[in-house]
């Protein structure tokens, strides 16, 4: 009985943090639930477990639905999607540190458009903070997210 219950917590551990990063919502630390996106890459397109792509979407949703942003977070989310299904170069999943080089890729983009479409500096400097923040986050998320999995 305990075996089950240790191996469901370890197959729904990463639907489990995407919740709870995004429920953890703050105005500086985590702004409408950004960190979010940490778990949505890495098991989306890194370390793909399965049945996460639908749920990743439903987060893009609500991550959106907190910025108060129309499907941005969605259409980058099934933009990146699209490019690596078509992609042959690169494989995403044998990158070092987790693919973060990806995800800077991935979320510098989108950071890039939300400060371009209304640029202020204050924008710029909310926009760089999250850059650094959510990319410094990374690596200790997705080495928590393999440690508890650990298939």
């Amino acid at each position: 009985m305990s075996v089950k219950v240790v191996d469901f917590l370890r197959r729904a551990f990463p639907f489990l943090i995407t919740v709870g990063l995004w429920r953890l919502s703050d105005s500086f630390w985590n702004p409408a639930g950004i960190l979010a996106i940490i778990p949505i890459f890495f098991c989306s397109f890194i370390r793909y477990v399965p049945g996460f792509s639908l749920f990743s979407l439903i987060m893009c949703f609500v991550i959106d639905y907190k910025f108060e942003t129309v499907c941005f977070w969605v259409a980058m989310y099934c933009l990146f999607y699209a490019i690596n299904g078509f992609q042959s170069l690169i494989d995403l999943t044998r990158m070092d540190k987790n693919g973060l080089g990806a995800f800077m890729i991935f979320f510098g983009f989108t950071v890039l458009i939300q400060v371009l479409t209304n640029f202020t500096f204050i924008n710029l400097a909310r926009g760089m903070w999250m850059f650094v923040w959510t990319c410094a986050l990374y690596i200790p998320t997705t080495a928590l997210i393999k440690r508890i999995q650990h298939d």
